[in-house]
């Protein structure tokens, strides 16, 4: 009952890794979905903007303490931390790499200015990062450390499958960062690094209300570019994990990589509405996907 719980919640919000989801022996399948569900819980404690700062940092903080609690062997009643516990012990998932999760989604709360100050007293938009090295380490929390968790459950043997993973995830955060552009800063929210705006003579300014496209492209198309190397560790990562769980990854790769496509194709308007891959261009991807399978 608690997997279906959690297979409820990826299916319902997980819009492209569920479908790399179906394409796992069940098992599989289900360990992902209940990481997932984990993952999801704390977004929406930390994106709450009916909550203040300091509600929001509290609410986090129990939840992962109720984790820490069920690790330990106390009862809970939680269908996400009951699928997540017996999926962390079934493919010896690092408590850690847990804790990172959690701790990625809070990085945005912390940057954060003071929630108690009414919205219109503060700054617009805020840079989040200076560097894109400075980027690299949110990117590592939020999606690198998914990459890392997935090959557990995937299952490795050869460690060069852990750098590639972190790289590959880097690879889907840009990806997402890119696409997201308008929504991010309507929440007043930059992740686009200082430099690189500077770099082309920006400021986070320039991506509100209408934007000036043939100003704003040779930006995003310096981060594609950078994800398009980072997708790389993909391809690298596919025969390093266990062949059942090869087609899995192969969609999710092609998934993410085809959305960055899409958004290149149409010159780096992200602004007009938002870009996602159709539900038959995905499905063409996981019928692909189980064909690598069947072979």
């Amino acid at each position: 009952m608690a997997y279906s719980v959690c297979r409820g919640i990826a299916r319902s919000a997980a819009k492209n890794f569920y479908y790399a989801f179906l394409v796992l022996p069940q098992r599989k399948r289900e360990a992902l979905c209940a990481v997932y569900a984990f993952m999801r819980r704390c977004d929406d404690l930390t994106d709450d903007s009916s909550l203040t700062l300091q509600e929001r940092r509290v609410r986090l903080d129990l939840w992962l303490d109720a984790l820490h609690r069920a690790q330990q062997g106390e009862p809970t009643d939680d269908p996400i931390l009951l699928a997540l516990i017996d999926a962390q012990r079934r493919y010896q998932i690092p408590a850690g790499l847990l804790d990172e999760l959690a701790m990625g989604t809070a990085m945005d709360v912390e940057a954060a200015e003071d929630e108690d100050e009414p919205r219109f007293a503060r700054a617009a938009l805020q840079v989040q990062y200076k560097t894109f090295e400075d980027l690299q380490l949110y990117c590592y929390r939020v999606a690198s450390v998914v990459g890392l968790v997935c090959i557990h459950v995937f299952g490795y043997r050869d460690p060069e499958a852990e750098p590639l993973a972190e790289r590959c995830g880097l690879a889907f955060q840009l990806t997402n960062i890119i696409r997201d552009v308008k929504e991010d800063a309507a929440m007043g929210r930059v992740y686009l690094p200082e430099e690189d705006l500077a770099k082309f003579g920006l400021s986070a300014l320039d991506l509100l209300a209408a934007p000036d496209l043939a100003r704003l492209r040779p930006l995003l198309n310096m981060e594609a570019d950078r994800a398009r190397e980072f997708y790389r560790a993909g391809d690298e990562l596919i025969p390093l994990i266990a062949e059942d769980s090869q087609p899995g990854l192969w969609v999710l790769v092609n998934i993410y990589r085809k959305l960055l496509e899409k958004i290149a194709d149409r010159q780096y308007d992200v602004f007009s509405g938002k870009v996602s891959l159709s539900v038959s261009e995905k499905l063409r991807i996981l019928g692909r996907g189980f064909l690598r399978r069947l072979v």
